[in-house]
């Protein structure tokens, strides 16, 4: 068969689904590529992990048209899930990507990972997603819940490759012995954490605390802020900027309410991701 791809988000970061159905009918002895407008498939995945993408809209050639991913709304397990990813088709990019684990045991109500993954759950082991690399962007919703998750920094620690839970660590599980393990990693970047209420900051506090007690300095700390009332926002910003931590505003929207990002959050988020600027004002003074 020829098999079609569609990454409708663009080529920004590696759509994980697609690299396993490529690596998938490879398997099979099956012809799969990029779409190219100009010519006819037998099947085409289009895959959208972002619900604010527009859909590609293009005439597309094919005898199927497969769509799938959160930006569609749609979150049954991938068919091919055991199947490893083929990086052929990101050759841009270097880092392995993958999860060690799947699920979370919390409910945050802006968050889709209870209803498309469940509770926590070990997935892969971290040489499998490396495939030989020395870097990692592992994508994890609560690597610290999990048992096998903690066995897995262990061993990320023992391996010595570089990584990036680039969806961030729960603070609220950071225990003094998991501060020391986090102080051992080889970070690509950050230790990211999330501190998306008032009542997360205080977890968030006390991890920073542990972190600083293993030698971990604040600037490798970046945390991120769902934003919903910009004047409590910006009281949570006011805490990171004067431990000098890294904030990174994102902005609440919620497609099934048809709640989009007002003005005021858009610009409070782009006040405080511009780092110039959020360092040399105070967001007061910057709105005036």
């Amino acid at each position: 068969m020829k098999i079609g791809l569609i990454d409708v988000d663009g080529h920004k970061f590696p759509n994980f689904a697609l690299m396993k159905i490529a690596n998938h009918y490879r398997q099979q002895g099956d012809t799969v590529d990029w779409v190219n407008y100009f010519e006819k498939y037998d099947k085409v995945y289009k895959s959208k992990v972002f619900t604010f993408t527009p859909d590609n809209n293009f005439n597309i050639q094919s005898d199927e048209i497969v769509k799938g991913g959160t930006g569609y709304k749609m979150y049954d397990e991938l068919f091919c899930d055991d199947t490893e990813p083929d990086y052929s088709i990101y050759p841009q990019y270097p880092h392995a990507y993958g999860f060690l684990t799947r699920g979370c045991i919390r409910r945050c109500p802006w968050c889709i990972v209870p209803k498309k993954e469940g509770g926590i759950r070990a997935y892969r082991d971290i040489e499998t997603v490396l495939q030989g690399r020395k870097t990692a962007i592992l994508m994890d919703n609560n690597v610290l819940a999990s048992a096998h998750g903690l066995e897995q920094l262990e061993k990320i620690i023992e391996t010595g490759c570089k990584v990036d839970f680039n969806q961030g660590l729960d603070s609220r599980l950071v225990t003094d012995e998991i501060a020391k393990m986090l102080s051992k990693i080889k970070w690509m970047r950050f230790i990211r954490f999330s501190c998306d209420t008032t009542s997360a900051v205080e977890p968030v506090l006390k991890a920073i605390e542990k972190l600083n007690r293993h030698g971990v300095k604040n600037y490798r700390i970046f945390v991120y802020l769902l934003v919903k009332d910009v004047s409590e926002a910006n009281e949570r910003c006011k805490i990171l900027k004067r431990l000098r931590v890294n904030p990174f505003v994102q902005t609440y929207r919620d497609y099934e309410k048809n709640i989009l990002p007002t003005a005021e959050q858009k610009r409070f988020a782009w006040y405080v991701n511009q780092k110039a600027v959020f360092h040399a004002t105070e967001w007061e003074d910057y709105k005036g």
